[in-house]
């Protein structure tokens, strides 16, 4: 599928489609979709057509994306503000955040206080390279952000206007995954790995990590969940949480798939036979 020429040497096909989101309640009928490499894409009659939002694809800050992971830039993460249908914010893997307050039409860089190890000095700060892994939002309070970056978790209480570190994860910041509590803006849950260069669970040991009180302090969550060695992925969009903070869903990338039912206390296999899982989503009628 052929989006055009973009602002800076790189392939103008579609490589994969990312993320899909609904519109916000004021936005019947419109989609979004997070594409490879770094395209955005827009509905307005439930995916019958589709626009790239040429308005961020030609920013000229894409000239410093890159890929994480993957050979180009993408966005994975799209949070429609509940509040407000035109107010959106995306997560680029590399290419920080972004938000936009009148649908798409401006931009905005949103990733102070994020930090790349990965750069050279003097540009480990720098909003427009971050790679936060995954982005989500609290249902209840809106303003509040959890990130698993590829440097750590980071969270934002002011909706993506600043960032602060949380250095109290314990085995290891790096991971994928991350789901934030529906109705408490303090209880998430990650799944922990090494690190960039060996994607695995630290020790061989597939766990969860939870926090009820804003990152000062985690809990390491595992029973249920297989015993050491386990080498057991999770991937960005491979853990959910319900609309009622109870029960989670994780699938990996050995094709796991757990379901907990007490927010994540205790696990239940339901497969480990499956195909790579990339996804997991509770729906909602």
């Amino acid at each position: 599928h052929d989006i055009g020429v973009p602002a800076y040497p790189d392939p103008d096909k579609l490589a994969l489609i990312w993320s899909l989101a609904p519109g916000g309640a004021a936005q019947p009928g419109v989609l979004w979709a997070g594409t490879i490499p770094g395209g955005l894409f827009r509905s307005a009659d439930h995916g019958d057509s589709w626009q790239l939002v040429t308005s961020l694809w030609n920013r000229p800050e894409r000239a410093e994306w890159f890929g994480g992971g993957y050979d180009h830039p993408g966005i994975h993460s799209i949070l429609v503000d509940p509040r407000d249908s035109a107010d959106i914010i995306l997560g680029i893997s590399c290419g920080g955040v972004w938000r936009t307050r009148d649908s798409g039409a401006n931009w905005a860089l949103c990733a102070n206080g994020m930090h790349a190890a990965y750069m050279p000095p003097g540009q480990q700060a720098n909003p427009n390279i971050q790679d936060p892994h995954r982005i989500v939002r609290c249902a209840a309070a809106p303003d509040v952000l959890w990130a698993q970056h590829h440097n750590g978790i980071f969270r934002s209480a002011d909706n993506a206007a600043t960032w602060s570190g949380i250095t109290t994860a314990p085995r290891s910041s790096f991971g994928f995954a991350v789901a934030v509590h529906p109705a408490d803006p303090d209880i998430a849950w990650f799944a922990p790995a090494v690190k960039d260069e060996c994607r695995v669970p630290v020790d061989a040991q597939v766990v969860v990590t939870r926090t009820r009180d804003g990152g000062r302090t985690f809990e390491t969550l595992q029973a249920g969940l297989p015993p050491a060695p386990a080498y057991d992925l999770v991937y960005r969009h491979g853990m959910d949480v319900d609309a009622a903070g109870r029960s989670l869903a994780m699938g990996s990338t050995t094709g796991s798939l757990w379901i907990s039912e007490d927010a994540g206390e205790s696990w239940q296999p339901v497969s480990a036979h499956l195909p790579p899982i990339s996804a997991v989503q509770f729906l909602s009628d």
